[in-house]
């Protein structure tokens, strides 16, 4: 997390510190970190629940690797009834291919026919 908003030799840079991305300055002490998130939960990563937003308490929460796919600037979300998802999200509640509800959108169709 540091290495990534303030190296700007990390590999990371330019998508985190490069773009505005800092670590609160509560989390610069691993201690107050760890009051504050816990031990990572087995399975479990880093993240931030805005992509635009630092790295904070109330901005992170430990997440799966799915719930962090699902939470990417590159995703395209879409609104299923009241609930905003990814259309991968979509795609593994209605199990129609990912690639297949993408392209109905983009030829105009409406998203609950999109996904069904």
């Amino acid at each position: 997390m540091r290495q990534r908003c303030e190296n700007p030799r990390d590999p990371s840079y330019s998508r985190y510190g490069g773009r505005g991305i800092a670590v609160c300055e509560r989390w610069r002490s691993f201690g107050n970190f760890m009051l504050d998130m816990g031990s990572r939960p087995p399975g479990l990563t880093l993240e931030r629940i805005d992509n635009n937003g630092n790295y904070e308490l109330g901005n992170c929460r430990w997440a799966s690797r799915i719930e962090q796919a699902n939470n990417t600037r590159r995703n395209r979300v879409i609104m299923v009834g009241a609930s905003r998802v990814s259309v991968a999200e979509a795609s593994r509640m209605t199990g129609v291919p990912e690639r297949k509800i993408l392209n109905r959108i983009n030829a105009g169709w409406p998203i609950q026919r999109a996904i069904s």
